[in-house]
């Protein structure tokens, strides 16, 4: 018999007070044995930044590691294909074999836009040779742990797990169809377009025996496509403070920063749901009053063409610094004053994950995502405050608010950092993934 139960965290007021939301299970349906061997864990993800690699994410490679930690042995499932550097890894790379954790490719044809028909075939093959892999041997694993997009390969992994009787954890780190209705939203053809997404979504969160959300909205959603309780936790993305903190160190004297300058940063993907246009037009209307006002980009994307030539039209006091390596992010992060979470009004992003970075650097943040779960948590800890998006005027007034009140920086920075290493820090909020696989696996 498995059992969930709530452990209450002692927080001080001002964050909340768990992210536990477990449910009374009893099951039977897992395989047990009395093999005294490790337990294998399969941790799958399309999209993650294996060592040696300059681009992506490292959540699901710090879950591995951290579950080999606690004496699981782990495979590190991910694609062929580098989701940010659009090029095939070279799987002979002697890197990958250096790791705690088996690194196991899963062919993936790739392709050149993030939102195209080409990668929507190319996840569907990953899907079939990731489902080929799993039936090659399909005991091997005693737990099987996916991120949750891409919704074809997720069910994959869900359907391997219950066809060898072990538990299946969806980890909800964005939705599909919902996020792709920002790029491509039209009545009737979007709603046959996006079928196969939902079906497969629904799927997914019918099949999973536990959730982790990278916010609450995230780790709920399952709840909408089934009638049974199910475990879930909250663990945000996050950010692993020691590197940060080395980044900037080590890059600090980099970056030069002339006298009596205020700076306001954008860090993160320069696409269509991230709303860089508002903060070009609102570093605009500030720039004949605030003539020591910069706004420093940080990143790259499709958008950036036509976003430097905004800039440049409308002579906004705005720097393209392209894309930074992390350790070099996190040093211009922290030299400046002021950050912007800028999400159009439609974006259905809760808690994205640049946040933990923008929250490390210790510096007062800029809200404009309409995520109600986010917004509240800006207000209830104070580390920052919300503003209406696609409004420049209301974004320009916030900045100039801010800016001119070095005191109150000072107070929303030191609970940005707070937050920070209560709440993001993978080297503690991820334990709590370890202990839900553990339970599951009692």
């Amino acid at each position: 018999m498995v059992q969930f139960f709530t452990f209450p965290a002692v927080r001080p007021c001002f964050l909340r007070m768990s992210r536990y939301n477990f449910s009374m299970v009893d099951s039977m349906k897992f395989r047990h044995t009395p093999d005294p061997t490790p337990q294998r864990i399969a941790v799958v993800t399309m999209g993650v930044k294996l060592p040696g690699e300059l681009r992506g994410y490292t959540r699901f490679r710090k879950i591995a590691e951290m579950l080999v930690e606690a004496g699981f042995e782990v495979d590190l499932i991910t694609s062929s294909f580098q989701h940010w550097e659009k090029a095939q890894r070279d799987k002979a790379s002697p890197e990958y074999r250096k790791q705690p954790y088996q690194v196991v490719f899963i062919d993936e044809p790739g392709y050149k836009r993030n939102l195209d028909l080409s990668r929507i075939s190319s996840h569907k093959q990953a899907a079939r040779n990731l489902a080929h892999h799993f039936a090659a041997d399909p005991w091997r694993y005693d737990l099987i742990y996916s991120e949750i997009p891409p919704n074809d390969v997720a069910l994959a992994g869900a359907e391997a797990a219950a066809h060898a009787g072990i538990p299946f954890v969806a980890d909800v780190n964005d939705l599909w169809p919902e996020a792709m209705r920002m790029a491509f939203d039209v009545p009737i053809v979007s709603d046959i377009a996006f079928r196969s997404f939902a079906r497969d979504a629904a799927k997914v969160y019918t099949m999973l025996d536990a959730a982790v959300g990278t916010s609450d909205e995230y780790a709920d959603r399952p709840a909408k496509d089934r009638t049974e309780p199910y475990p879930h936790i909250t663990v945000y993305v996050g950010n692993d403070l020691a590197e940060f903190d080395a980044g900037v160190r080590t890059y600090g004297s980099e970056v030069v920063k002339s006298q009596g300058e205020v700076w306001v940063a954008y860090a993160g993907t320069l696409g269509a749901s991230y709303d860089i246009a508002t903060l070009i037009d609102a570093a605009t209307l500030l720039s004949t009053e605030m003539p020591t006002l910069r706004v420093k980009i940080l990143g790259d994307g499709p958008e950036r063409d036509a976003l430097r030539a905004r800039a440049v039209q409308s002579n906004a006091p705005v720097d393209f610094l392209g894309y930074l390596d992390y350790p070099r992010m996190a040093a211009w992060l922290a030299a400046c004053d002021i950050t912007v979470n800028s999400l159009h009004a439609g974006a259905v992003q809760s808690i994205v994950t640049k946040i933990g970075d923008y929250l490390a650097a210790g510096v007062p943040l800029i809200n404009t995502g309409m995520s109600s779960e986010f917004r509240a948590k800006v207000e209830h800890d104070r580390f920052g405050v919300n503003v209406d998006p696609e409004n420049p005027e209301a974004l320009a007034h916030a900045i100039r608010r801010l800016a001119v009140n070095s005191s109150a920086r000072k107070m929303m920075g030191a609970r940005a950092r707070y937050v920070a290493e209560q709440e993001f820090d993978q080297a503690q909020s991820y334990l709590e993934i370890v202990h839900l696989v553990q339970r599951l696996l009692v």
